[in-house]
Order: structure tokens, then C-alpha cells, then sequence
């Protein structure tokens, strides 16, 4: 199925709430305030509910109850309450899908978003970008497997979600990669273009214009996959992407001994998409 077919399928394009489009429309809207923002989420009790246990979680170690609305967008921030709404929003859209363990699916993205904010603040770019583009970069693979069951259920019996080999089965299979289905999918939920080129080149980001955070995604995914696979010291060392991890000014080590362990990166955090 080519990539245009893929996205005229009913089920391929998961509707979102009204709320999460107009934030994932506010990343263009300079002149969006946060008081705006809080109002709309103090209005959807889901969203409130899970702002206010992230704002209270011990992630954020905040010394008083945060009771507001208001009160837990100034404290986690813009970019934090937005990525909250739209990984809330995107977990929402994808209700079952045939072949997929969600729970599995979600866990792996949003460590790589948490791995991902780790290292942009080691290299000094955009944290927050970093952890959003992190927990989108694998959306692509719940498209194809919404949109084209049948012929995403034969891929997974030659490499799985997870596994490394699975984007190269999918462009020999289809053409096209889960890669360029989430970027195409980031274009039309209209985010700023640069999800979408940061999406579309995670996979190979040293082809082509070098992007960074697609170089800091790859890296960032690697390690989520050895999280999930319980990869031991050999098995890192064998898979490690050192030539994109050089080009970070990152080194083996930096996952071995400078990064804090996972369960203590991610602390409380893993509570926001269930």
C-alpha cells in the first residue's frame, strides 16, 4: 500500500480531542498565553485530572499540594503541559490495535522521550522539543498498524515493533518506513514542520542535512530498545550507534556511567499516559 492510500484509510488517521488540536496548534501561535491554555484544559476533567497528578507527582518533588489548574501549568510549564496533552491525546486516539501491545508501545516512547531530554540538556539543545519528538517518533508504526492490519501483522513476524531490523523490513516491504508515516502524520495533526524533518530523518540521521535532534532521537531510541530488550554490557557495546553518538560529542559512557538509571529518570512520569 503506498503512502498516500495508507492515509485515505478510515482507519488510519485516529480523530483527537478538540483540546489537544489546539494545543498541538499553539506551537505556531506565538501570541498563545498560558492562561488560555489552562482554561481550556481546566475544562476537559481527563486532561485536569492527569496535569494535576503530574504536578503533584514526585517527578517535580514539589514541596505544597498544587490544587489548580492554573496552578500546575506555572509550575510544570508551557511545553511540559503541552507535551502532556498531545502524548495523552495521541494514547487516547489508538484504542486497540491488533497485534500491538499499547502498554509495551508507549512505555518504550516515552523513555526515549525521558532519554532524549536527558541528553539535549548534555548537549545544550531544546530539551523540551527533544522529549516531544521522542514520544512521536515511533507514531507511525500505530498508523500502519490501524490503517493496513493484515500487512503490518506480516511484518511483525519478521522483525517486531521493537526491533532494529524493523524499519529496514518496512521499506523493502512498502517503500516507506514508520518514520515517514509519523512525519507525514505530524504534518497533517499540523505541527511545525521541523517534527516532522526530525521524524523522517531519526532512522538515518546522518544522511542527507545532518539534524541533531534526529541524530539525538536515533541514540535515544537505541537505549529505550536495550531498556525493553535488558540489553547486558557486551550487548551495548556491539549495538551502540557510536558513529551518530559521536557526532553528539556522546560516548558509550555517557549511557553507562554519567546517565541516572531509567526508573529514576522517568519517576512519575509513566503515570501520564496510562
Amino acid at each position: 500500500m503506498k503512502l498516500e492510500a495508507l492515509f485515505q484509510q478510515q482507519t488510519a488517521l485516529p480523530s483527537i480531542p478538540k483540546v489537544v488540536q489546539e494545543v498541538i496548534e499553539s506551537f505556531n501561535n506565538d501570541a498563545v498565553s498560558i492562561e488560555q491554555i489552562a482554561r481550556k484544559l481546566a475544562a476537559d476533567q481527563v486532561l485536569s485530572a492527569k496535569i494535576l497528578r503530574l504536578a503533584n507527582s514526585s517527578y517535580y518533588h514539589v514541596s505544597r499540594t498544587i490544587g489548580t489548574v492554573d496552578d500546575a501549568v506555572l509550575m510544570l510549564g508551557f511545553m511540559t503541559v503541552r507535551t502532556l496533552v498531545i502524548s495523552t491525546g495521541m494514547a487516547g486516539s489508538f484504542k486497540k490495535l491488533p497485534g500491538v501491545d499499547l502498554k509495551l508501545f508507549w512505555r518504550y516512547s516515552l523513555d526515549t522521550a525521558i532519554i532524549a531530554k536527558w541528553l539535549a540538556k548534555e548537549v545544550k539543545l531544546n530539551a523540551e522539543f527533544a522529549f516531544t519528538v521522542g514520544l512521536m517518533h515511533a507514531i507511525g508504526q500505530l498508523v500502519m498498524h490501524a490503517g493496513m492490519p493484515e500487512q503490518a501483522l506480516e511484518v511483525d513476524k519478521v522483525a517486531g515493533p521493537l526491533d532494529a531490523r524493523r524499519l529496514d523490513v518496512e521499506r523493502t516491504s512498502f517503500g516507506y518506513d514508520f518514520a515517514d508515516v509519523g512525519a507525514e502524520l505530524a504534518r497533517r495533526w499540523r505541527f511545525p514542520d521541523e517534527f516532522a524533518q526530525v521524524i523522517k530523518a531519526f532512522p538515518q540521521p546522518l544522511l542527507g542535512t545532518y539534524d541533531p535532534f534526529a541524530a539525538l532521537i536515533h541514540v535515544a531510541a537505541w537505549r529505550a530498545r536495550a531498556e525493553e530488550h535488558k540489553y547486558d554490557a557486551d550487548e551495548l557495546e556491539s549495538t551502540f550507534p557510536a558513529e551518530v553518538a559521536g557526532r553528539l560529542g556522546l560516548s558509550l559512557r555517557t549511557f553507562t556511567e554519567a546517565m541516572p538509571p531509567l526508573d529514576e529518570l522517568s519517576e512519575g512520569m509513566r503515570d501520564m499516559l496510562d
